[in-house]
């Protein structure tokens, strides 16, 4: 039996385009998630390799929709061809029913984990550089020093409830407390 499996990464994302290529390749039965690929422990997924039994043939629409590490898809893939279940990739053109397939999948797999590697490390040079230049990510602080003495004093005088501090200053309790304790 030919099984299918696709995966987003979130709720938002659409899974129509790998449904049908999976339908396309014969996949009798897909299963599917909707969930990071690092999370290793997806439902689908363990729903698909628990139903695959001996010939049977798991079909994914590309290699990273089933898992983000190479060692996690190694791990997957050896565990089918212990179990006599071929792999199927359609996006590489890959199949574990070959010789050439099992090479391709092993040079395919390495060659992912070192883009997203790559990527990990641009995306790291590019935060320390901008730091470098005095610029710091994330939102903007919504109170300053100037504040945070105001809420102090505020706070101080035993007239004015949180509630009101708060109102004053334009920010949630929980932001006053925040800034207030650190």
């Amino acid at each position: 039996m030919i099984i299918g499996y696709a995966r987003v990464s979130t709720e938002d994302q659409n899974l129509d385009l790998q449904l049908d290529a999976l339908k396309e390749a014969g996949c009798k039965k897909i299963f599917q998630d909707k969930i990071s690929g690092v999370k290793e422990d997806r439902d689908g997924l363990l729903q698909v390799l628990d139903i695959v039994r001996p010939g049977d043939t798991l079909v994914v629409w590309k290699l990273d929709r089933l898992g983000r590490s190479l060692q996690h898809l190694i791990s997957v893939v050896d565990d089918l061809k212990e179990k006599d279940i071929f792999f199927r990739s359609l996006k590489e053109n890959l199949d574990t029913s070959s010789s050439t397939g099992k090479l391709i999948f092993h040079i395919f797999g390495a060659l992912a984990e070192f883009e997203r590697d790559i990527i990990r490390e641009r995306t790291m040079a590019g935060l320390a550089a901008a730091r470098a230049r005095g610029r710091v990510g994330g939102r903007p602080k919504i109170m300053d020093e100037g504040k945070v003495k105001l809420a102090r004093t505020l706070m101080a005088d035993n007239s004015r409830c949180v509630g009101e501090v708060c109102e004053i200053l334009g920010v949630s309790k929980a932001t006053l407390y925040r800034y207030l304790n650190d």
